[in-house]
């Protein structure tokens, strides 16, 4: 990959100042009233890589949102690499705790950036990762060095489940036919210490509802008399996890790996400092299950957790009700052999069976996905691995990581092909939270990595 420092030096602001108008635009898949926008996010997509290089540049319609398609065939008797990402971005409230606007981009230093961050919703879940990729393309293609084949598949349905992917992917397969699938939508242990992502969690998400009365209630003349939906709700969660943390739902362990414990002492040498970890939460101590450290918590460990609640009154001032529903949305977190279809019915004979008399419950199950692992000896990490040490000058960690990416697991049984997970962004660039960033030496160091993975996965596939 000859100059290719060179060029990103000459076209650095170029690179900066294009992802900086994509995110702009308020993808919210989440929103309908945001629709026009991820259909203009979808252009926008289209037209970059038509002109990173791509012969064939296409929106694919689905009954949600279209799904981009490019590709640039060079050879057939040469490998094809498939980049997978996505335009869609999370809701960015709560607003009032955004430091700048979340959709007018501000390039700010931090301690850890002092070259700059861009400030944004999408700066790195997953536009800016997901944009390295086309920037990485019009390098190679600019300067003709690209090794073999790539095509492009970038969603706008990733935040809320990939139910259409999941469709497009069956009805496509020869059209999306490749030797390995490439995806910059996780993270690096640290700034300095490059890490490739072998593990994903699974995911069970769900809505639960808890009806009482059969219209709001004065809580003067009805309080102790009736049972309060929210009140219910509160104990029937806080019932999900025992005095251990470990989580009550039974069968819900049943699937488990436990790793042993030389897999584990493995995963003990990704670096990982416990003081800046709270200081950086401004937590004064970690939580979580009983015998398991944090980084295996929230790597190689199921969980369960609320991620949102409400019922009643929560305007301004005080109005003494009791509410007729209580509601709460749960996600659970899963590990590999875990299936998400069984561990949703689980979740829902449990909860209906510990609701007193008095209230019903309906669970409404949202979205899920299976658990991914992916194998440290494939060619595709072997390459990914050699280009990191190319730039970083280190060889990457092997690390599980805690988030979930369902539509893997599907890539893996429908595409027959394994999928390797080349982040770039860190714990701290608060993806779905206020101030999502992204570090500029993060996002121009994928530009330049990316483009040895397609040179030493053309070279170990001896084609």
């Amino acid at each position: 990959m000859n100059n290719i420092q060179p060029y990103i030096k000459e076209h650095k602001d170029r690179f900066v100042n294009e992802l900086i108008e994509l995110l702009k635009i308020p993808s919210i898949s989440a929103d309908s009233a945001y629709k026009n926008d991820v259909l203009k996010t979808a252009d926008a997509v289209k037209t970059s890589l038509e002109k990173a290089g791509c012969n064939t540049v296409e929106i694919c319609k689905t009954d949600g949102y279209p799904i981009v398609y490019g590709e640039k065939i060079i050879d057939k008797n040469l490998p094809t690499v498939l980049v997978y990402g996505h335009y869609d971005v999370q809701p960015p409230d709560p607003l009032n705790l955004w430091n700048s606007p979340p959709f007018e981009p501000v390039i700010k230093t931090t301690e850890l950036h002092p070259e700059g961050a861009i400030f944004a919703r999408g700066a790195c879940d997953d536009k800016g990762q997901m944009y390295m990729h086309v920037k990485a393309m019009e390098f190679m293609t600019t300067t003709n060095q690209l090794p073999c084949n790539v095509k492009f598949m970038i969603e706008g349905e990733e935040e809320v489940g990939s139910s259409n992917l999941a469709i497009f992917v069956k009805n496509n397969q020869e059209k999306l036919k490749n030797d390995v699938i490439l995806i910059s939508d996780t993270g690096m242990i640290a700034k300095d210490v490059p890490s490739i992502t072998t593990g994903l969690r699974g995911l069970s998400y769900v809505e639960v509802e808890v009806t009482g009365p059969n219209r709001d209630l004065h809580s003067g003349l009805y309080g102790g008399a009736v049972a309060n939906p929210i009140n219910i709700l509160a104990k029937m969660i806080a019932s999900l996890h025992d005095e251990n943390n470990r989580i009550t739902i039974p069968g819900f362990y049943d699937k488990v790996e436990e790793l042993s414990k030389a897999e584990r002492a493995e995963m003990a040498k990704a670096p990982f400092n416990s003081e800046n970890y709270k200081k950086a939460l401004v937590i004064d101590a970690v939580y979580g299950e009983t015998g398991y450290t944090t980084n295996e918590r929230n790597s190689i460990r199921p969980t369960l957790d609320v991620n949102g609640i409400w019922g009643g009154y929560t305007g301004e001032g005080a109005k003494t009700v009791i509410a007729s529903k209580a509601y709460a949305k749960i996600s659970m977190r899963l590990v590999p052999h875990q299936d998400w279809v069984v561990i949703t019915k689980l979740f829902t004979k449990h909860f209906e069976s510990i609701a007193p008399k008095g209230v019903t419950v309906k669970v409404k199950p949202h979205h899920g996905g299976q658990g991914y692992v992916t194998p440290i000896d494939s060619l595709g990490y072997q390459a990914a691995s050699k280009a990191y040490h190319e730039t970083f000058g280190k060889i990457p960690i092997p690390q599980r990581s805690g988030g979930s990416i369902p539509i893997v697991s599907l890539f893996e049984q429908e595409l027959k092909s394994k999928t390797i997970l080349m982040g770039f962004g860190l714990d701290s660039d608060a993806i779905h939270s206020p101030n999502e960033h992204f570090g500029i030496f993060n996002y121009l160091k994928g530009i330049e990595t990316i483009p040895y993975f397609y040179k030493y996965f053309t070279e170990l596939s001896k084609y």
